[in-house]
C-alpha cells in the first residue's frame, strides 16, 4: 500500500513510513493512493458480523496486502474490544455512544489501534540499532488520555503529551498527567493550536525527527483515522436493524468537530462504499470550517476557549485531507457536508433540554451535535440523524453539574479514582524549542 502527501501527489511512501513518520517533510498530510470500495462479498454479510469482524474486513480492504490477515485480525481484535451502541432519542434522532473504551472517549478507537499497529510495524526493529519510538501528541482534551492509556508501559516507546494550560477539564488533565512511567506531559501556556504548531514544527525538523525517532499520535497520523471509520459502518447497520422495513434508509451523521479527524474518517467510510445521506459538521464558536462551507474562504484564526473544549481548534489540520478528498472543489464539499456552529449559552441550554425531554445525559460536545441535528431536521425532517457522542459526560463534571445539579452525574470508577492522584506536568512556553529541550 502506498501513500502520498496532500502537498505533493507524486510523493510515494509505504505504510510503515506513513505511520511511523506521521508527517511528510513538505508539511502535507499522508493520504492513501487508493481507497477501494468494499467488495460485494462484504455487503452480503456485514450486518451479521461482530464489531471486531467488521473492523477486520474494513481494515483488510484498506491496507490491501500490507499486513497478513492473521496479524491484522490480532491488531483489530485487541483494539476494538468494546462496543459503540446506538441509542434512540426519537424515531429519527439517534446517539452513537463512542465512550465505552478505557478512557471514556472516541479517541480510544484510534489510539489503541495505532499503538498496536506501530508495535507490529516496528517489531523487527528490536533486532537492530533502531532507537525507541518517541510519540509526540498535542491534545485539546481526550486524545492525550487515550494515547497515554494506549501506550502506557509499551516497551520501546516514550510519550510526550502537549496540552493547553486551562484548556482541558480537571479529569481529562488527570488522565494524561498521572500515569508516569513512559508518559510525560507538557502544560503549554497557550492554546491547542500552539500545541499543534509545536508538534508539527518538531516533525518538520528532519534532523530532530531522526535523532529521536519521532512519531505522532495526533489525527495527522493516518492510522488514527481508519479505526474511526469502523463505527460509521457499525452505526449504519444498527440503524438498519431498527428499521427493518425501510432498507433504503441512509444516515445523516452529525459530528461534533474540532480537528476534523472524525469527520474525515466518515468520508473514508463513504469512499469505501458506506451509504451516507449527508454529513453535518457541528462546531462551537471555533467555526472556521462552517464559515468555509458557507462562504468558500478558509481562514484559520486563534482558537477561543469554550465548554466543549475538545473542539477549540482554530486551524484544523485534517481540513487538508477533506480538501484532498474533494479535489479542492468547494461546491463538491458543500454537497456532502454542511456546517453549523453554536455558542456556550446554546450548548448549556441543550444539555438541560436533552435531559428534560429524553432523560438522556449528553456531554457538551454531543450537545453541540444535538443542536445541529435539530437545525438539520428543520430543513430535512425525513432525515435519520446519528449524533456522535464523543466522550462520557463525567469528563466535564463542572459544566455538567452547573447545568444538571451536583450529584446527578455518574462518574465511572476508572475516572473517579484519578481525582486523588497528583498531576505531574512541566509548564512550558508556546515555543517549539521547549519540546526540543525536553527531548534533549
Amino acid at each position: 500500500m502506498q501513500f502520498y502527501s496532500t502537498n505533493n501527489p507524486d510523493l510515494r511512501v509505504d505504510l510503515k513510513e506513513a505511520v511511523i513518520r506521521s508527517l511528510p517533510a513538505d508539511n502535507g498530510l499522508y493520504m492513501p493512493v487508493t481507497i477501494s470500495p468494499l467488495p460485494d462479498s462484504f455487503w452480503e454479510t456485514w450486518r451479521t458480523m461482530s464489531f471486531p469482524e467488521l473492523g477486520f474486513h474494513i481494515a483488510k480492504n484498506f491496507f490491501q496486502d500490507s499486513i497478513p490477515d492473521h496479524d491484522l485480525k490480532e491488531i483489530v481484535d485487541d483494539s476494538i474490544n468494546f462496543d459503540a451502541p446506538l441509542v434512540s432519542l426519537t424515531s429519527n434522532t439517534y446517539i452513537l455512544e463512542l465512550f465505552h473504551g478505557p478512557t471514556l472517549a472516541f479517541k480510544d478507537f484510534g489510539a489503541r489501534f495505532m499503538a498496536r499497529l506501530m508495535a507490529y510495524l516496528t517489531k523487527d526493529d528490536s533486532n537492530t540499532d533502531s532507537k525507541p519510538l518517541t510519540v509526540l501528541v498535542a491534545t485539546s482534551g481526550d486524545t492525550g488520555g487515550a494515547v497515554a492509556s494506549a501506550f502506557h508501559n509499551v516497551a520501546g516507546t516514550k510519550v510526550i503529551i502537549l496540552y493547553p494550560k486551562g484548556g482541558v477539564s480537571d479529569l481529562q488533565e488527570k488522565q494524561l498527567t498521572t500515569l508516569g512511567g513512559n508518559i510525560s506531559a507538557l502544560e503549554v501556556d497557550g492554546s491547542f493550536d500552539d500545541c499543534q504548531r509545536m508538534v508539527k514544527a518538531c516533525f518538520l525538523n528532519t534532523e530532530l525527527t531522526k535523532k529521536h525517532n519521532l512519531t505522532s499520535a495526533n489525527s495527522i497520523n493516518i492510522s488514527r483515522l481508519l479505526p474511526q471509520s469502523f463505527y460509521y459502518f457499525h452505526a449504519a447497520r444498527q440503524l438498519l436493524d431498527l428499521h427493518e422495513n425501510a432498507p433504503e434508509i441512509e444516515p445523516t451523521f452529525v459530528i461534533p468537530s474540532g480537528n476534523f479527524g472524525n469527520l474525515t474518517a466518515g468520508l473514508i467510510a463513504q469512499q469505501m462504499g458506506l451509504n451516507v445521506r449527508h454529513f453535518v459538521a457541528a462546531t462551537n464558536v471555533n467555526d472556521v470550517v462552517p464559515r468555509y462551507l458557507a462562504e468558500g474562504n478558509y481562514e484559520p484564526v486563534k482558537s477561543i476557549a469554550t465548554v466543549s473544549n475538545a473542539m477549540d481548534v482554530g486551524a484544523p489540520s485534517n481540513f487538508a485531507r477533506m480538501q484532498d478528498i474533494f479535489g479542492n472543489d468547494w461546491d463538491a464539499m458543500r454537497e456532502n457536508i454542511s456546517g453549523l456552529a453554536f455558542d456556550d449559552d446554546e450548548t448549556r441550554a441543550a444539555i438541560k433540554e436533552v435531559k428534560s425531554r429524553f432523560g438522556y445525559t449528553i456531554d457538551p460536545h454531543g450537545a453541540v451535535g444535538w443542536l445541529a441535528s435539530e437545525v438539520w431536521h428543520q430543513a430535512s425532517p425525513d432525515s435519520h440523524t446519528i449524533i456522535l457522542e464523543t466522550a462520557h459526560p463525567s469528563k466535564f463534571i463542572d459544566t455538567m453539574e452547573q447545568e444538571l445539579g451536583k450529584g446527578n452525574i455518574d462518574i465511572p470508577e476508572r475516572l473517579a479514582c484519578l481525582s486523588k492522584l497528583e498531576k505531574v506536568a512541566k509548564l512550558v512556553k508556546p515555543d517549539p524549542q521547549e519540546v526540543i529541550d525536553v527531548l534533549g
